[in-house]
């Protein structure tokens, strides 16, 4: 699969890197306004399509020119709109996919060499793919940003779906979850900062380069590999003590102070800032959790367990009082599913420790006390789920399914107001296509006589 991302990713920056050189020889095919379609551009993009084994519904040499035509209709609205694309917000992206490259083939130096260009020129390639892709985005989001169905449109389009159309919803969970977390010893902690400080001296002494000390020490898997190096980064993508103290940094030789996140402990030093994006590397400990902190915090929640099931407190009172989870605690201990922002989750959404024992359980049961890794911080908490609610896959229903049913009713609503709108831009934009590629059944029609001329 990354194989593939890659081959893909390099096909398009290749594509974009010919563009401008090339041009003379390259062969005409559409013609959108003074924008041209090379045939170079359309056989990279079907290429593309087929390493990534995207479905293409039509003959591609007339749906992937017509894609690219509407495309410019709208990167031509927002020149005429003036859409403005932060640079900041490109940048994030660009670097982003950057440290990914870098992460899964290995360096900055291999990055160059499988995409054949240098790293400058790469990420001005890329940074053109995102700035379009955000124009697109934006001029779309305006069109259709006053969109919002009401229930009855709602009751209308599902009246209206044949069964046929109606998507198929896995079975969801709907879980409350009580965690803790064991006391960590203070002497853990005193540890943990003592080593900590002495990797600091050593690096403000010249004894050892801080790269060196973080593949052999950093607990954070994801960056000791490379020395640490988080990549550029803005604030808002740092955890916010992380952030405040790699901000403060001015020296790239020297070391912040200890800095403690949810996270664990870090030392951090200054690559390189940019604007209002930095690079550091970091180390990160953990302070260990001793087997009698686990079994003291299993022994505690085994016996908050049972208070709920004898009927003294209610799930709903502990998970106020003592659970330690953030985005649950003040929701009675409803776990919020992030990816479609409601208490539902398909069991592949859940965490793995926490899918494992809801699998087995009926509504209103409750686990036993087990140990989880919490999926942000990366810490051995202890926690105790009750099963709220099952509902078996099925075909959706407009009861049980509403906000899916909704999403879907919203999904047409802007999918009619793109279409129109492209119909209307059609009207007064040049178009001509080229003999040999007007043999197809478009979605829109670019066909008329007035157009070819």
């Amino acid at each position: 699969m990354k194989l593939r991302f890659f081959t893909a990713l390099a096909l398009v920056v290749t594509a974009l890197g010919m563009m401008g050189q090339n041009n003379v020889a390259e062969e005409v095919v559409w013609v959108i306004g003074s924008e041209p379609i090379f045939k170079s551009d359309v056989e990279d993009q079907y290429q593309q399509m087929l390493i990534e084994r995207i479905s293409i519904d039509g003959n591609p040499y007339c749906v992937i020119p017509e894609q690219m035509a509407v495309d410019k209709l709208f990167l031509d609205q927002a020149r005429i709109d003036t859409v403005e694309v932060q640079p900041s917000t490109i940048s994030n992206e660009v670097e982003g996919q950057i440290n990914y490259l870098i992460a899964n083939l290995g360096s900055k130096e291999k990055v160059e060499e499988y995409f054949r260009m240098p790293m400058p020129r790469l990420r001005e390639k890329l940074s053109e793919m995102y700035s379009d892709r955000y124009c697109i985005q934006q001029v779309q989001s305006d069109l259709t940003k006053n969109v919002k169905a009401t229930p009855a449109e709602v009751r209308r389009f599902y009246n209206s779906l044949s069964k046929d159309s109606l998507p198929f919803i896995p079975m969801q969970v709907e879980v409350q979850i009580i965690t803790v977390n064991p006391v960590i010893p203070q002497q853990e902690i005193d540890e943990v900062k003592a080593r900590l400080r002495d990797y600091a001296n050593q690096v403000n002494s010249g004894e050892r380069e801080f790269s060196t000390l973080a593949i052999l020490y950093s607990q954070d898997q994801a960056t000791a590999v490379y020395g640490g190096e988080t990549g550029f980064q803005s604030r808002t993508t740092l955890l916010p003590e992380y952030a405040t103290a790699a901000f403060n940094l001015n020296d790239t030789k020297r070391v912040s102070n200890i800095v403690e996140t949810d996270d664990g402990y870090h030392l951090i030093q200054l690559i390189e800032k940019r604007g209002d994006r930095i690079n550091t590397r970091h180390i990160l400990l953990r302070p260990k959790v001793s087997d009698k902190d686990l079994t003291d915090a299993m022994t505690m929640l085994d016996s908050v367990r049972s208070d709920i099931q004898s009927g003294k407190n209610t799930f709903d009172q502990m998970a106020l009082y003592i659970s330690q989870d953030k985005d649950s605690r003040n929701n009675n201990g409803h776990m919020l599913n992030e990816k479609n922002q409601s208490g539902r989750f398909e069991m592949a959404d859940l965490p793995a420790e926490v899918g494992k024992k809801v699998y087995t359980m009926q509504p209103g049961d409750i686990s036993e006390p087990f140990i989880m890794i919490n999926p942000k911080t990366r810490r051995e908490q202890v926690a105790i789920v009750k099963l709220v609610k099952r509902i078996d896959g099925h075909k959706a229903d407009l009861a049980e399914d509403y906000m899916i049913i909704k999403e879907m009713c919203e999904a047409k609503s802007k999918e009619d107001i793109i279409r129109d709108w492209v119909i209307q831009k059609q009207k007064n934009v040049y178009v001509y296509i080229e003999e040999g590629w007007r043999n197809c059944e478009f979605k829109y029609d670019w066909l008329k006589k007035d157009k070819q001329q």
